[in-house]
C-alpha cells in the first residue's frame, strides 16, 4: 500500500531489528534494477530499516526496492545525488525516530560488515562516523594508483578550509547523529556536493570520526560510475569551491 509524501510517492517501510532499532539508512538510487534489489535485502535481512530515495529512475528501481522491502521515496523529476540524499534526510527524520542517520550506495560498492561496525562506532558518542578507503593501507580495496592520488588531493584541497582533517572526503559510506542530519541542506547536485555536505559534516562543534571500509569496485559499479572520470570531475570541482571561497575572504 503506498502513501503520500509531498510530491513523492512512499511504499511501507520494514521493521527494524532490535539491535539496529536505532538507526536508518538512506539509500540513494537511480537506474540501479539489476543490483539494488540484493543490497537492499541484505539491509533488511540483517535486520536494518531502510529508506531507498528513487530518483526517478527510468528502469524498474522501484519494484525491485518495493520487493526488497524498503521505504520508497520516489521523485518525479530527477534531483541528482545531492537532492536525492538532501530527500533522505529529511524523510529519516520526518518519518522515524531514529538516533542515526546512514548513507549507504545502492550499486554494491560498500560492505554491510563496514555498515554495522560503524554504527556500533557512532553509539560510542560520536556525533558523525566517516568511512574512509584510506585508512586499512594495502587492504581490499582495488582502485588504480591515479584515481588515489586524484581522491587524496581533492582531500587536501577540501581540509585546506580548517576544521576536522579528512583522508577520504568522498566516500559515499557516512552515519550522523539524527541531530546533525537536522542542519544539513544540500543545494549542489553535481559530483561533488559531497564537498558542500563535509563542510556541514565537520562542523568544529562536532565529535567526529573516520573509520575504516572496504570498497568493492565491481565490473557493474565501474561501469555505471566511470570511477576516474567522476573522480576528474570531483577534484575540479572541489578546485572550484576552494577558488570561490578563497575569494570572498
Amino acid at each position: 500500500m503506498n502513501s503520500s509524501l509531498g510530491t513523492q510517492t512512499v511504499a511501507a517501510p520494514n521493521r527494524a531489528h532490535p539491535s539496529w532499532e536505532d538507526t536508518v539508512v538512506v539509500v540513494r538510487v537511480y537506474n540501479e534494477a539489476p543490483v539494488v534489489g540484493g543490497v537492499i535485502a541484505e539491509l533488511v535481512g540483517a535486520g536494518l530499516s531502510v529508506i531507498a530515495v528513487d530518483d526517478a529512475s527510468t528502469d524498474a528501481s522501484a519494484a525491485e526496492i518495493d520487493k526488497a522491502g524498503a521505504f520508497r521515496v520516489s521523485h518525479p523529476i530527477n534531483l541528482g545525488a545531492g537532492g536525492a540524499l538532501q530527500t533522505g534526510f529529511e524523510a529519516a527524520l520526518m518519518l522515524t525516530d531514529a538516533r542515526y542517520i546512514a548513507c549507504f550506495d545502492a550499486d554494491g560498492q560498500h560492505q554491510l560488515a563496514d555498515l554495522l561496525s560503524m554504527i556500533e562506532k557512532i553509539r560510542e558518542g560520536y556525533d558523525v562516523v566517516m568511512g574512509s578507503r584510506f585508512l586499512e593501507g594495502n587492504g581490499p580495496t582495488q582502485m588504480s594508483p591515479l584515481r588515489r592520488v586524484i581522491l587524496r588531493t581533492a582531500a587536501k584541497l577540501l581540509n585546506r578550509g580548517g576544521g576536522t582533517r579528512l583522508t577520504d572526503a568522498h566516500n559515499g559510506l557516512r552515519i550522523v547523529a539524527r541531530h546533525v542530519a537536522a542542519d544539513i541542506r544540500l543545494s549542489y547536485a553535481g559530483m561533488a556536493y559531497a564537498s558542500e555536505l563535509e563542510r556541514y559534516l565537520t562542523r568544529p562543534e562536532y565529535r567526529i570520526v573516520e573509520h575504516p571500509v572496504h570498497i568493492l569496485y565491481t565490473d557493474y559499479s565501474r561501469s555505471k560510475g566511470q570511477p576516474l572520470l567522476n573522480s576528474v570531475n570531483i577534484l575540479a570541482e572541489v578546485a572550484a569551491h576552494r577558488v570561490t571561497n578563497w575569494g570572498r575572504k
